[in-house]
């Protein structure tokens, strides 16, 4: 039997000319580690599942109430069919503007965290935690907070979108910097540019592909997301579900989870359709 630079056993050919696997080795070090790190995973995911209170016995209990809700929705509420779909444009609008303005800002701050073409530490650093405390922080918590700085309304969710997706998007583009191949930007510098020409021609032509992903992929994410900030009062068609489980008005819930459903079908597929052709 054969053995790697790592000390695990290699099959080797029978007889027959067959791989054969070797024996498990119960007493080896990486048979201990692989079953201690086991057996810390499943503690841990017992430790979740308790801290959770996952009840399997309410689940059931609820589900009748559930299917009786559900058989309620039918037919769906469709008098009131221009707010909804004012309001699922509201939504995509709260997206748009804030992932195409965080698009501007995060691209100048991800050159200043890049490692490799990062001016100096002083800045990159400090500038580095911002940002990941931008995108630790979800949209939701900072939406919440505009809403109390600025009130009720669109404008609030913009700008908590807006403060989130700064973070996402400077740290995948910083990422995305730091992988791109030094020899077109050290012959765009080596013609005397300035350091604004060698980003603008040495740099940017790299990255861009991967900017336009990661803004289109951030642009349907906050699709999605921006469908909830109305029940924090930021405005969109959250405003109009929220208000539907109020009332327990289950046949415009319908409805409203119907629009939320095919404005994002359309947005993903969009989405994936310009990214084809950008990248």
């Amino acid at each position: 039997m054969l053995s790697n630079h790592n000390g695990r056993r290699t099959p080797e050919l029978n007889a027959e000319g067959l791989y054969v696997e070797p024996a498990t080795d119960w007493f080896s070090k990486q048979t201990f580690v692989r079953v201690v790190g086991i057996l810390l995973a499943l503690g841990f995911f017992v430790i979740c599942w308790r801290l959770s209170e996952v009840n399997l016995s309410q689940l059931m209990e609820g589900l009748p109430r559930l299917f009786k809700w559900a058989s309620k929705a039918w037919p769906p509420q469709t008098n009131e069919i221009g707010i909804m779909l004012l309001r699922a444009a509201e939504t995509v609008a709260i997206a748009t503007v804030a992932t195409t303005v965080a698009t501007l800002v995060a691209f100048p701050l991800s050159i200043f965290i890049s490692k490799n073409i990062r001016p100096s530490n002083s800045i990159a650093i400090p500038l580095r935690l911002v940002i990941n405390a931008f995108r630790g922080v979800d949209t939701v918590v900072f939406a919440i907070l505009f809403v109390a700085a600025v009130g009720l309304g669109p404008f609030a969710g913009v700008l908590g979108m807006l403060v989130h997706s700064v973070g996402v998007i400077a740290k995948l583009n910083s990422e995305a910097i730091e992988t791109v191949p030094q020899a077109p930007i050290d012959a765009t510098a080596m013609t005397g540019a300035r350091r604004s020409s060698v980003i603008v021609w040495g740099l940017f032509p790299s990255v861009f592909p991967n900017l336009a992903s990661t803004s289109l992929y951030v642009w349907e994410a906050n699709v999605r997301t921006s469908t909830i900030l109305g029940i924090v009062g930021a405005g969109g068609i959250g405003i109009e579900i929220k208000a539907a489980i109020d009332l327990l008005d289950f046949s415009r819930l319908f409805t409203l989870t119907a629009i939320v459903l095919l404005m994002v079908t359309i947005i993903d597929q969009f989405s994936a359709w310009l990214r084809s052709r950008l990248v």
